[in-house]
C-alpha cells in the first residue's frame, strides 16, 4: 500500500495491517511524517517531531513481527502527545519559554501504557500558554494552530493541537488533557471524537517542576484521547485504564459495567441552564444524534441538569482561589493576551476564603450526588459540546466578551466537575463547520458512552480525515506560524515552523 493509502487510514486499521504483515511498521510511519510535512506547515499543530525514535521504534516493530513475537493492539500506530505530557527525552514545555528546556526523564503514565500497546509517538502538538491562556490554541513557543475546516475559526483548546493533527490524518491518535472540555470542544470543532475519562479512571502525571497539583488541579484533569472514529477512541479507552503507582488516584474499576438486558434511557439537554443561547446548527445536531439513538431502541426524553449552578459556581470557586495563590508566579510567565483569560474570570469568580472553600469541598460531594440520582434515573445524558457553533480566536477584553466565549460551553465545566465519563463525537456538516455532541454517563461507565457514541456515528458517520482549507491572507494581517506554504519540513528534520531551536533540546 502506498503512502496516500495509509495515513487516511484508523488506528485499529492499521494496528491489524502491521499485525498480519501486510504492511510494515516502517511504512506506516514514513506516511504519516510524510502527510506532517505536506499539512503541517498549513495549520501548524505538530510542534515538533519526534523522527528518530519514531523510526526506531517501527523498525522494533517489525523486527518484532519477523520473530513472530506477539504485538500490541495498536502496533506501529503513531500518535502525538501534547506539549503538556510527559514524553522521555522530550522537553515539556507547556508553551512557554521558561519550560523549554526542561526534558522529561520519563514517559508519563498514558504515554507508557500507548508505547506499551505497541502505538508509537511521532510528535508534539501546540496548546495554549500552561492550558490557562483560553480557548484558542496559540503558544508563545509554536504559534496559531489553525483550523482545517476553515482557518478565521478556532480549532479550539487547550487541545487543539492534538485535535488537528488527527482530524487531518497526521497522527491517527492524538493524546490530550481535559480539565473543562480541552478535549471534547477541540474534537468536535474539528470533526472528531474525544474522550473525556472519569475521574481516576486513566492514570496520570501532572506535575511542574515535580510539584505535584492542589485539590482542585487533582480533581479535575485528566488525560485522554483523541481519534477519528469511536471504535478508535475505544481501543485507546482498553489500552489506558487502570492503575499505576505513578498516580494513587488510578482505580482499578472493570472496563466493561454490567450489560443493560435493553438499550438505556436516554436523557437530552438541548440548553443546559434554560439560557436560550442555542444555535439552530447545534440545536439540530443534537435532535440528530437524538434520533439515531432513540432509532437503536434508546428511550430518549428532554432532561434538565441537575444542581448546574452550583458545579459552576464551585467550579470557579475552587480553582480561582487555587489560581490566585500561585497567580503572581503563573502571571510572569504569560503575555498580555495569554493573562487577560484568568483575569477576566477571576472578575466573575473572585478568590473566596479558606470558609468558604472548605465549604465548596462539601457542596461537590452534594452534586456528585444529586448527578449519580440522576443517572439512575437517565443512565446516558445527551447535550451540546458547546450551544454555539465554532467562533473565531477572539481574545476577550472585557468579562462580557469571555462570558460569550465559555458560556456556551458550560455542560463542559459541570461535567468536569462531577468527574464523570464523556465521549465527544461528531454529527454532521453545517454552514461549512463540524458539528457534534457529547454523550455523558454515570462514574466509570465510559463503556455506555462509547456505544451511545457508537450509534451515533453509525447513522451520522465519520468526517475525516480532511486536507485543509486554503485561506488567502490579506495585507496587514497576523498569519498563524505555519500558515506559509513555504515553509516546509521534511520528514528527516525535528525543526518545525514556530519553534525555537532551543525547544528540541
Amino acid at each position: 500500500m502506498g503512502a496516500n493509502e495509509l495515513w487516511p487510514l484508523g488506528a485499529t486499521e492499521l494496528a491489524k495491517l502491521v499485525a498480519s504483515g501486510e504492511v510494515s511498521a516502517a511504512e506506516v510511519m514514513e506516511a504519516h511524517l510524510e502527510r506532517i510535512a505536506a499539512v503541517n506547515p498549513r495549520v501548524n499543530a505538530v510542534t515538533r517531531l519526534l523522527e528518530d525514535s519514531a523510526r526506531q521504534a517501527a523498525r522494533e516493530t517489525d523486527r518484532r513481527r519477523a520473530a513472530g513475537e506477539q504485538l500490541g493492539p495498536l502496533a506501529g500506530v503513531p500518535f502525538t502527545v501534547k506539549e503538556n505530557i510527559h514524553v522521555e527525552g522530550s522537553a515539556t514545555t507547556h508553551g512557554v519559554p521558561y519550560f523549554r528546556d526542561w526534558v522529561a526523564q520519563s514517559d508519563a503514565p498514558p504515554v507508557r501504557r500507548l508505547r506499551a500497546a505497541g502505538a508509537i509517538p511521532i510528535g508534539r502538538t501546540n496548546m495554549p500558554d500552561l492550558a490557562i491562556a483560553g480557548l484558542h490554541t496559540v503558544s508563545q513557543l509554536f504559534g496559531d494552530t489553525v483550523n482545517p475546516w476553515d482557518p478565521r475559526r478556532t480549532p479550539g483548546g487547550t487541545s487543539g493541537g492534538d485535535a488537528v493533527a488527527v482530524a487531518t490524518g497526521m497522527a491517527a491518535l492524538g493524546l490530550g488533557n481535559d480539565s473543562g472540555g480541552s478535549i471534547r470542544n477541540p474534537a468536535t470543532f474539528n470533526g472528531v471524537a474525544g474522550l473525556k475519562p472519569s475521574y481516576g479512571r486513566f492514570p496520570a502525571d501532572h506535575r511542574m517542576n515535580d510539584q505535584d497539583p492542589v485539590l482542585g488541579h487533582q480533581l479535575f484533569p485528566v488525560d485522554g484521547p483523541l481519534a477519528r472514529s469511536v471504535a478508535d477512541l475505544r481501543a485507546a479507552y482498553e489500552v489506558l485504564a487502570g492503575t499505576d503507582p505513578q498516580d494513587p488516584r488510578a482505580v482499578p474499576a472493570p472496563l466493561y459495567g454490567p450489560r443493560p438486558d435493553a438499550p438505556v434511557r436516554v436523557g437530552v439537554v438541548t440548553d443546559p441552564g434554560g439560557r436560550g443561547d442555542v444555535h439552530p446548527d447545534v440545536r439540530a445536531a443534537i435532535e440528530a444524534a437524538a434520533a439515531a439513538l432513540e432509532d437503536a431502541g434508546h428511550p430518549v426524553e428532554e432532561v434538565e441538569i441537575p444542581r448546574l449552578q452550583d458545579a459552576l459556581d464551585g467550579y470557579g470557586a475552587l480553582l480561582r482561589t487555587e489560581f490566585s495563590l500561585a497567580w503572581p508566579t503563573l502571571r510572569r510567565l504569560l503575555t498580555d493576551d495569554s493573562a487577560r483569560h484568568i483575569e477576566l474570570d477571576t472578575q466573575r469568580h473572585p478568590a473566596v476564603g479558606l470558609e468558604d472553600y472548605l465549604r465548596q469541598t462539601g457542596v461537590r460531594l452534594g452534586v456528585q450526588r444529586a448527578w449519580a440520582h440522576f443517572f439512575e434515573h437517565c443512565p446516558l445524558l445527551l447535550g451540546p459540546v458547546s450551544t454555539q457553533p465554532v467562533p473565531e480566536p477572539v481574545v476577550p477584553r472585557t468579562p462580557e466578551e469571555r462570558d460569550a466565549t465559555f458560556t456556551p460551553m458550560r455542560l463542559l465545566t459541570a461535567s468536569t466537575y462531577v468527574g464523570v465519563p464523556a465521549v465527544a463525537v461528531p454529527t454532521g456538516i453545517a454552514s461549512g463547520l463540524p458539528q457534534g455532541v457529547q454523550v455523558m454517563a454515570g462514574m466509570y461507565r465510559e463503556d455506555l458512552c462509547l456505544d451511545a457514541a457508537q450509534r451515533i456515528e453509525e447513522r451520522l458517520g465519520v468526517l475525516t480525515p480532511l486536507d485543509p482549507r486554503p485561506r488567502r491572507w490579506e495585507a496587514g494581517e497576523r498569519q498563524p506560524i505555519g500558515a506559509n506554504e513555504s515553509m516546509g519540513i521534511s520528514p528527516g528534520t525535528s525543526q518545525q515552523p514556530g519553534c525555537s531551536p532551543t525547544a528540541n533540546r
